[in-house]
């Protein structure tokens, strides 16, 4: 039996991983726990095993005193110096006292504590290497639901997909193959739960290092991620390399890298933005593929005030809202669009739309010029219109007006003409001054 006792540690260690050094400790602690409920449990013992041999050795563990009181744990000095004179009062004296029959009865006591001990060991093997990989994405099978969980076979592990971590609508069919991201891996009595996730923004990240060289090496940064898993996703790139294209990278060609991560997230729709330091353009470009004329911002209450065009409004606020909503998560800026017939109304009734940046007179005068969505063109926003074009419109104004001398409408057409010319010289836009 003790050579089969070594020969099966060597196969758990080469099988499972663990070391046989913690298997034997498991072991021995298993049989001194053996001992003691059929030999007596006052007793101090150590047992000891052989790692070449197997061969098992009960020690009664026994201190050095003058007067014997308990004999289980003491021995007298006078006793002790006849196995080693050297020995003194207080010193400890091992005293071999392994029971003939006691190889069957270790043997039945111990098995089941030494499985458990594998067990543990096993599991904070587990621990250990889930616990580091943290923050990673890794590739699952799915195996079975429990209520609204669903059970993702990792391999040394059952990871746990909650209800609030799963794409809307998406299947999760036995078998099913899917790459998750481990937000969390916690001790249980159970052993080690690692939590997984389908939605978190961090997957969309991980997605793209895997899917674009140029990220994994750190040639193309993502800058910014914003979410609705299932629907859509927005993300900034940026690099500072002139000679790369961002956007272009993380497309690959004819689309194929990020139809890749479109493919693994079942159909998610992604627009990937270059990222700016302006806040103007970035907040532009995170509106894509809608068209922006200007944006307004107001430091300190954090909000970018968006003029688009009168057909762009829809397409920049997107269906229920989702595309100014997730522009707003990537950049950080609270958003409010307004059509440029709307921005000429609120202009008109009186409302402040002056932008508060830090930024210079003369910069807040140059208008945003928007970068190049993914698909698709945008057209050049029109330069304003020289001072003559005014002056010229003036002049018809009066031309008509003294046709209509005696109108009662005369002065309110004459205010109506000054606010929309100012109004053109604030926001670039060329407002028609005729009715």
């Amino acid at each position: 039996m003790n050579l089969e006792l070594i020969g099966a540690l060597k196969e758990l260690e080469r099988d499972r991983g663990i070391a046989r050094e913690i298997l034997l400790e498991a072991i021995e602690a298993a049989i001194v726990s053996a001992y003691k409920r059929n030999y007596g449990s006052a007793q101090n013992v150590r047992v000891h095993i052989d790692g070449s041999t197997g061969e098992i050795a009960v020690f009664s563990r026994k201190t050095v005193v003058e007067d014997v009181t308990d004999d289980s744990t003491e021995m007298a000095l006078e006793e002790a110096k006849t196995i080693d004179p050297k020995y003194q009062v207080g010193d400890i004296i091992e005293v071999e006292v392994t029971p003939a029959d006691f190889g069957r009865i270790a043997a039945q006591t111990a098995k089941q504590v030494v499985i458990q001990r594998i067990r543990e060991a096993e599991r904070a093997l587990i621990y250990e290497e889930y616990s580091n990989r943290e923050g990673d994405v890794v590739t699952g099978i799915v195996q079975r639901r429990e209520n609204r969980n669903v059970l993702v076979d990792l391999g040394k592990v059952e990871a746990l997909l909650l209800p609030s971590e799963q794409i809307p609508n998406e299947s999760y069919a036995h078998g099913v193959r899917l790459k998750v991201y481990i937000t969390e891996v916690r001790k249980t009595t159970k052993g080690p739960q690692v939590l997984v996730s389908r939605t978190h923004p961090t997957l969309l990240k991980r997605l793209f290092e895997l899917e674009v060289p140029e990220i994994h090496d750190g040639t193309v940064e993502i800058k910014g991620i914003s979410r609705e898993p299932g629907n859509r996703a927005k993300i900034s790139v940026y690099c500072k390399e002139e000679n790369i294209d961002p956007v272009g990278a993380c497309v690959g060609p004819r689309g194929m890298r990020v139809q890749s991560v479109v493919r693994e997230l079942r159909g998610e729709k992604i627009d990937i933005i270059p990222w700016d330091p302006d806040p103007k353009k970035y907040v532009a470009n995170a509106l894509s593929p809608a068209k922006v004329v200007r944006v307004f911002l107001d430091e300190d209450e954090k909000i970018a005030r968006v003029v688009v065009p009168d057909d762009q409004l829809s397409l920049a606020i997107g269906k229920e809202g989702q595309n100014a909503r997730l522009a707003a998560r990537l950049t950080g800026w609270k958003i409010d669009i307004k059509s440029e017939t709307q921005m000429a109304a609120l202009v008109l009734s009186g409302e402040d739309w002056q932008d508060r940046s830090s930024k210079t007179a003369k910069e807040e005068e140059e208008p945003v010029v928007e970068e190049e969505p993914i698909l698709g063109h945008e057209e050049e926003i029109p330069p304003p219109e020289p001072a003559d074009s005014h002056k010229k419109k003036d002049e018809e104004w009066e031309e008509r007006e003294s046709r209509h001398a005696h109108s009662p409408r005369k002065e309110g057409r004459k205010e109506k003409r000054r606010v929309l010319r100012d109004l053109s010289e604030l926001t670039l836009i060329d407002f028609d001054f005729d009715e």
